[in-house]
């Protein structure tokens, strides 16, 4: 419930608890998606909201209940909104730098894209398992599967950076001293936070797509893929246990396919 008590609190803050709706509920359930959460967890978490609601009638507590037709999102195969090069670039490149969090908010972005890592992984990235000079990281994922991900020159520049100069001036928590990438208070962030960042990042530049992190993964696999990089090399960076994973995020624009087949089927030349 606290999950759904910091939606409604950031993006329906006039409407209580008991005044939610059913509308309420199904944004609620797609930012769900959006971050990331598999249909596995979702569907607990509508299966608790069900009951949560079940529970007022009983009580007398509200007098309809909003989650009784609360269903799951279609998720089989559907492919998120993409960003195009320039669309990565420019929400990167919007941050204003001369903030600390504006600071450490870039080198999220950028590891983010050159790595193509899961919300989860980047909250829980650990310093220990950076290995900058040598251009790799670790990444701990789905199952705690290990994974070592290139990192490229400007996503470690700007990771060194955030590292020497933001979060050394951070009061670090008990058991967060291994963790990369904080908040104020010097705990390590949500995915939610990470959510809304990248939401109003995009927002300020004029995107008006359904942007989350999980879309600067499937930026960073499709771009991939459009420069020449084979669907295997993709699964290993990705950690997909399944090639059939992989093809679900390495979705390609029409153009580009009209492009591939122009130039490599023998009935074009």
């Amino acid at each position: 419930m606290l999950k759904l008590e910091n939606f409604m609190l950031h993006e329906f803050p006039s409407i209580g608890m008991k005044g939610i709706s059913l509308k309420n509920l199904q944004s609620f359930v797609k930012q769900l998606n959006e971050l990331g959460f598999d249909a596995h967890s979702q569907a607990r978490i509508v299966s608790g909201l069900r009951a949560f609601w079940k529970y007022l009638l009983l009580e007398d507590e509200v007098k309809t209940n909003p989650a009784e037709l609360l269903q799951l999102p279609k998720l089989a195969r559907k492919l998120p909104d993409t960003l195009s090069v320039n669309e990565t670039i420019a929400v990167i490149e919007s941050l204003d730098m001369s903030k600390p969090e504006g600071q450490r908010n870039r080198a999220m972005l950028e590891v983010l894209y050159s790595c193509g890592l899961r919300v989860s992984e980047l909250v829980n990235l650990k310093i220990s398992n950076l290995y900058l000079q040598a251009g790799f990281v670790k990444v701990v994922g789905k199952g705690d599967k290990e994974r070592i991900v290139p990192i490229g020159s400007e996503a470690s520049k700007q990771l060194n950076n955030y590292l020497d100069f933001v979060r050394t001036q951070v009061a670090v928590q008990k058991g967060e001293e291994d963790i990369v990438f904080l908040n104020k208070r010097g705990k390590r962030l949500s995915r939610v936070m990470i959510f809304y960042i990248i939401k109003d990042q995009a927002l300020k530049v004029g995107i008006e797509k359904t942007i989350s992190p999980h879309t600067f993964r499937h930026s960073f696999a499709t771009h991939l893929i459009e420069g020449g990089a084979d669907l295997r090399t993709v699964q290993e960076m990705l950690g997909h246990a399944s090639i059939t994973t992989t093809e679900i995020y390495t979705h390609l624009d029409r153009e580009f396919l009209r492009s591939t087949i122009m130039q490599f089927h023998p009935r074009y030349k």
